[in-house]
């Protein structure tokens, strides 16, 4: 049955949210391959378990309801048009040629739904196919992959984003990141649970990733772009959400296109709905556009100059001014903790987080602002450089009031 799922800030009490347990797939990193599957460093994946079960449960432990990505796809896999359309996202890889890619069919045709789950997700490589011929098997090395694997599955928050009563499903710009939204996508379309849900963007358009995708307040988006959103997808953004009355501003937001600010959730988050924890080597100098609907006379959209982009942001809201809190207290500090994602914080409700264990000073700083802050611990989880808020995406969160 079809449930209801709304979102359209960032801080209102979370009731639902979309994770995925690290599994198989985190296992294929080796210091071959972690650079171009985006990870820094090679996580101990155990570790990494441990310490997502400890986010889940803290999660759980302010009745939060965690969804797991793993449980709903393979659901989905024991609908037929839902398993061929997963199974052909994969066998459509130019990489694989005529021979390997009938062999590749019959294989996953042979498994079942939590099998062909696993592959989908954890990859498969050539020494696991059962029967190989051809040039390109020939050629592979036994621990190259025929079906990549998709560790940063981790980070939930960027194939999806809702925008109030419907999700957007986005196109991730990274090759290494590509197929992750097909997971989403299918789920999105077939789960019972979801199904009907109307979609305010798909995979296949302009690059944008639900990591730069803040929603400050109602009627109120901040797109950021840089490394991995461009400004294209700000703009096909705007224009589906104006359209559908879903948005009545968006500010699009450029950033560095660099691995340490790769989306605008790695400088700034809510922890308030009138407060962001924020990179302070930014917060004086990142700027906004605001975008608001054309006066309808031939005119789509209206662009404004920029202009600070807590200025802007709090003129949308329609509050005086938006709070800051910085990470750390002196520049190296600073930088430190926003590397180990100090700012990227998870709201649960209004002035309550949840926050990396290792980001000492900046926890200290929300603390004394008046922001309570759970702490999980994510040394093996941040290898892959995303928060609690990179590895979480809410399905359903309260409205808010700014009176």
């Amino acid at each position: 049955m079809l449930v209801n799922h709304y979102v359209d800030n960032e801080v209102g009490r979370l009731g639902t949210v979309l994770l995925h347990r690290p599994g198989r797939e985190l296992a294929r990193l080796t210091p071959r391959n972690n650079d171009s599957l985006l990870f820094d460093g090679i996580p101990w994946v155990g570790r990494a378990q441990e310490e997502h079960d400890q986010f889940a449960a803290a999660l759980r432990g302010h009745g939060v309801e965690v969804l797991y990505l793993a449980d709903l796809v393979t659901e989905v896999l024991g609908m037929p048009a839902a398993r061929a359309e997963l199974t052909e996202a994969v066998l459509s890889d130019v990489r694989l040629g005529d021979t390997l890619r009938a062999e590749v069919a019959a294989h996953l045709d042979d498994l079942d739904a939590a099998s062909l789950a696993d592959v989908l997700m954890a990859g498969l490589a050539h020494e696991e196919l059962r029967t190989g011929s051809g040039i390109v098997y020939s050629l592979l090395d036994r621990h190259d992959f025929i079906i990549d694997p998709l560790p940063n599955l981790l980070f939930t928050r960027d194939s999806s984003v809702w925008v109030g009563g419907e999700a957007a499903v986005t196109s991730l710009a990274m090759p290494a990141r590509g197929r992750e939204t097909t997971l989403t996508h299918a789920i999105y379309r077939h789960h019972p649970r979801f199904a009907g849900t109307p979609l305010v963007y798909e995979p296949g358009l302009e690059h944008l990733e639900g990591g730069d995708v803040l929603l400050l307040g109602s009627g109120v988006i901040a797109v950021g772009v840089g490394e991995r959103t461009r400004p294209a997808g700000a703009e096909r953004l705007a224009r589906r959400c104006f359209a559908r009355g879903l948005a009545h501003t968006v500010l699009v937001v450029p950033i560095a296109q660099e691995r340490a600010t790769m989306h605008l959730d790695t400088v700034c988050t809510m922890v308030d709905v009138d407060a962001v924890v924020m990179y302070p080597n930014m917060a004086d100098t990142l700027e906004a556009w605001t975008v608001t609907p054309g006066d309808g006379d031939g005119e789509e959209l209206r662009l404004f100059p920029p202009e600070p982009f807590l200025t802007a942001a709090a003129k949308a809201l329609g509050i005086d001014t938006l709070r800051v809190i910085d990470t750390g207290l002196d520049p190296v500090t600073a930088e430190r903790e926003q590397w180990d994602d100090g700012n990227n914080t998870l709201a649960i409700a209004p002035r309550l987080c949840v926050a990396y264990e290792r980001n000492v000073e900046t926890n200290a700083q929300l603390e004394r602002a008046g922001i309570e802050v759970i702490r999980i611990s994510g040394s093996e989880l941040g290898s892959g450089r995303g928060g609690p808020r990179c590895m979480s995406a809410p399905v359903n969160r309260a409205p808010i009031s700014l009176s």
